[in-house]
């Protein structure tokens, strides 16, 4: 059953499924998707364009629907005073069963894979990709065009200036990988002991941007994803 606050508005060009839960306050605008299970919490923000002094800043609440749209996947959930904008070319897009805390905000042409955590505070910057099973700490800051690999692990109030590999464990200030997600990898359904050769790889300075070793098992599925991005530049590593 749908639940949707009387005070809540919900702008033309928005598409809404079953099971939706959205509060009081909430602003949704289109062009969006909403899909079904999704839970928005009230004083969320959702659909206003993309901030960029290019395009134009159109009142889509009277109806003036332009840029490439937001998709709340199934099952998400944008907790209170989160903010997300429209693509430019792409659907913004939150992926299944992922949380976007409070007072968080994604940008323009962010894409959010599935089973994903945005804690409280953090921002991402318009273009940035970032993988399935990602856990982003509170308040930190990811720039534009980013790349954040499926199991990888960002510490709260990290400045994210570069890119992060699977499963890899970044924090500070610069930023630097200084281990692998272990919990991550078990969770996600690998053997344990695929989280130790990965450290090893990413210890040797192996980032896997240039081909795959064979020992990666089934973390290659994670692997090749990160690999299909152009022009990575992997975070540092500080690793004993």
């Amino acid at each position: 059953m749908t639940e949707i606050s009387a005070q809540a508005f919900i702008g033309e060009g928005v598409t809404v499924g079953d099971n939706v839960k959205i509060g009081p306050g909430a602003v949704i605008l289109g062009p969006c998707v909403i899909e079904d299970g999704v839970y928005i919490g009230p004083g969320a923000q959702i659909g206003a364009p993309p901030e960029m002094s290019s395009l134009p800043q159109n009142a889509a609440w009277a109806g003036d629907l332009q840029h490439a749209g937001v998709r709340i996947c199934a099952g998400a959930v944008v907790r209170e005073g989160a903010v997300i904008h429209q693509g430019t070319y792409r659907e913004t897009t939150v992926g299944p069963r992922s949380w976007v805390l409070t007072r968080a905000y994604l940008a323009h042409d962010v894409l959010l894979g599935a089973d994903a955590t945005v804690s409280a505070g953090v921002s991402v910057g318009g273009h940035c990709e970032i993988g399935d099973r990602v856990n982003i700490g509170m308040n930190a800051v990811i720039h534009q065009r980013r790349v954040i690999a499926p199991g990888a692990m960002v510490g709260m109030g990290t400045p994210v200036t570069r890119d992060v590999p699977p499963f890899a464990k970044v924090y500070g200030t610069p930023p630097r990988i200084a281990g692998v997600n272990d919990v991550g990898v078990e969770r996600a359904g690998h053997d344990a002991a695929l989280a130790e050769i990965l450290r090893s790889h990413y210890a040797a300075g192996e980032f896997f941007t240039s081909g795959l070793p064979e020992d990666l098992g089934s973390l290659s599925e994670a692997a090749e994803w990160w690999a299909a991005h152009d022009d990575l530049r992997p975070t540092s590593v500080s690793m004993q």
